[in-house]
């Protein structure tokens, strides 16, 4: 079982934690992962393209040259797929579906392979808790300067209105619940720094 350090907001260690084995010290399936995270980011599609047939175009009533005696290649309409301004052949449409079902289980152990990647590379930080006296930019991006995090992730145990929006604005940055915990986000972001508070409840969810 690995151990980790826990800092605080002026990243001085304060103290060590075990963590879990079974949701941070997984092997990873670099195959496995790409199939969540591409059935994950397919669902996210809006799927509103689409494309106009050749009965929704306008026009083309009228066949453009007779059958035959032309020496042309036959015609039956103007709108037709190979015709300029005609109609899409096989385009997409807004009731196209891009979800692919992944269930619960496989969520969860992709997102474990994942954490267990950040632990191995040392992107994962344990802050003891992460908390701002009032809501002030400058504040946030100081204890993000102490950290040496300049591309970060914040998980948090719980809301947290000062926190929340002192980072909201700045570059490369987000701060999330531990529920909202996505595969998308741990791969985004350089560094992961997650409260006490929130590594016992993505344990607890995950193990």
């Amino acid at each position: 079982m690995a151990e980790i350090n826990i800092v605080d907001q002026a990243n001085k260690v304060v103290g060590t934690r075990e963590l879990s084995a079974s949701v941070f010290d997984v092997e990873t399936d670099a195959g496995f992962v790409h199939r969540v995270y591409s059935a994950l980011a397919s669902a996210q599609r809006a799927g509103t393209s689409a494309s106009k047939t050749v009965a929704m175009v306008s026009g083309g009533g009228r066949k453009p040259w007779k059958q035959k005696g032309t020496g042309r290649a036959r015609q039956g309409s103007t709108r037709s797929a190979q015709w300029r301004h005609g109609g899409v052949a096989h385009g997409p449409n807004a009731n196209t579906s891009f979800v692919t079902r992944i269930n619960r289980k496989e969520r969860r152990k992709a997102l474990c392979m994942v954490l267990s990647d950040a632990v191995r590379e040392g992107r994962l930080v344990v802050l003891n808790k992460l908390e701002l006296a009032e809501v002030k930019t400058k504040a946030f991006i100081s204890v993000a300067d102490a950290l040496s995090v300049s591309s970060g992730l914040y998980v948090l145990g719980n809301a947290n209105r000062e926190v929340e929006l002192s980072g909201r604005n700045i570059p490369h940055t987000k701060i999330i619940l531990d529920g909202q915990l996505t595969i998308h986000d741990l791969l985004k972001f350089d560094r992961i720094v997650v409260t006490e508070e929130a590594l016992a409840k993505i344990e607890g969810g995950l193990a």
